[in-house]
């Protein structure tokens, strides 16, 4: 039974632990500094999900798979009960986990998602990546002029480019599992979080720049998720947490009681 990769700030706390999840094509190392800081105030879990990181590659991606590794985590750490954090997809898998195991949920924090289901969108992106041939690319310098052909956005170039390695081949590769995520994008992207309600504390915060979570998608948030408060983290896109982590950190520790 394989067990999600995870980096662990303030362990020694007795707090009720928090546990973050990136989204697509990220990694714990994009939450960092942001564990840091609340590591100080209580147990902070970053974890790499499933086919991203070092965790495991599988060729399985469904919001339930998402939501059993979480449980499986927390059960291998011997945590009962925790507040569960995600970004983007991560958000998706945090809501699942809630709806699924909502004993195990203090309180729940979704990162610039709604419940809903969205079109596909990272298409360009999954076409630059599958462009990488790394039997031919020497250095990450290629790579990113690789993805420039594809690739507009020089920050999307270098959050992308955090997950090359040089592998035991002494190849460059990609960290995350690009064959799966993009065989089975459908099945986590363009599907709705499975109907259940989670009735815990839930916050869900928005990128004010963002386009992820609508005034319109408020009623279907509270839907299945009854007791949600949202935020809108000022000056910030998808990326919240990186474009504002000051006003990002401070709405989580207000809701979390840490502030």
């Amino acid at each position: 039974m394989e067990i999600l990769n995870s980096k662990i700030f303030g362990e020694a706390s007795t707090a009720t632990p928090l546990l973050v999840f990136h989204g697509l094509f990220g990694m714990l190392d994009n939450w960092g500094s942001f564990g840091k800081d609340l590591g100080e105030y209580l147990p902070v879990h970053l974890i790499d999900l499933r086919n991203h990181g070092r965790s495991f590659h599988s060729d399985d991606m469904s919001h339930d798979d998402l939501a059993d590794d979480i449980a499986r985590y927390m059960d291998h750490y011997g945590i009962q009960k925790a507040h569960v954090l995600g970004h983007s997809l991560g958000g998706k898998a945090v809501m699942q986990f809630a709806i699924k195991y909502p004993e195990r949920v203090e309180k729940l924090i979704v990162v610039d998602i709604s419940p809903k289901a969205y079109p596909p969108h990272h298409q360009g992106v999954i076409k630059a990546l599958e462009s990488v041939d790394f039997n031919t690319v020497g250095s990450r310098n290629d790579v990113e002029a690789i993805l420039s052909q594809y690739i507009p956005e020089k920050s999307t170039i270098q959050f992308l480019t955090k997950n090359l390695y040089w592998d035991d081949n002494k190849k460059l590769n990609w960290r995350f599992n690009l064959k799966t995520l993009s065989e089975k994008y459908n099945e986590f992207v363009s599907n709705a979080v499975k109907f259940g309600i989670f009735d815990g504390e839930a916050l869900f915060i928005a990128g004010e720049k963002s386009n992820y979570i609508l005034p319109q998608d408020e009623y279907g948030i509270k839907q299945q998720f009854p007791k949600a408060k949202i935020v809108t983290v000022k000056n910030a896109g998808h990326w919240v947490q990186a474009e504002n982590p000051v006003d990002f950190a401070n709405v989580v520790k207000q809701f979390l009681g840490l502030s």
